[in-house]
């Protein structure tokens, strides 16, 4: 349930815009602030039904839209590369505090700044 929570969570992040906005505070309240269909539905002055229907409208429409474009599969990937580049990085770092090379220590600092900077 976690994970699948988080997956709709990113992908949220990365559609909502094409939600309405009835159906981006209805997904928000349910996903991001954990609020049950009952409590949202006592907020939104609507059925229970009617809050679940709006959120399993929202869903197929992002995950749809995730099937068709991709971006949060391409971010995933693109997350876990960069991970791997500073693993790489680091090795090179460690390798050099031997040898003691300013040119490759000043490129491995950029290298490693530029990874934080994209992963922020």
């Amino acid at each position: 349930m976690k994970s699948d929570t988080f997956h709709m969570s990113m992908l949220f992040d990365f559609y909502g815009d094409l939600l309405t906005d009835k159906q981006r505070e209805l997904f928000d309240l349910y996903y991001n602030e954990d609020l049950s269909l009952t409590e949202i539905a006592e907020h939104a002055e609507i059925s229970r039904q009617g809050v679940r229907d709006a959120i399993i409208r929202a869903e197929t429409i992002l995950r749809d839209t995730e099937d068709k474009v991709g971006l949060v599969r391409k971010y995933s990937g693109y997350e876990d590369k960069l991970h791997k580049i500073r693993e790489e990085a680091s090795y090179i770092a460690r390798v050099n505090s031997d040898l003691r090379n300013y040119e490759i220590a000043k490129r491995v600092e950029a290298i490693t700044k530029m990874i934080d900077e994209l992963l922020k």
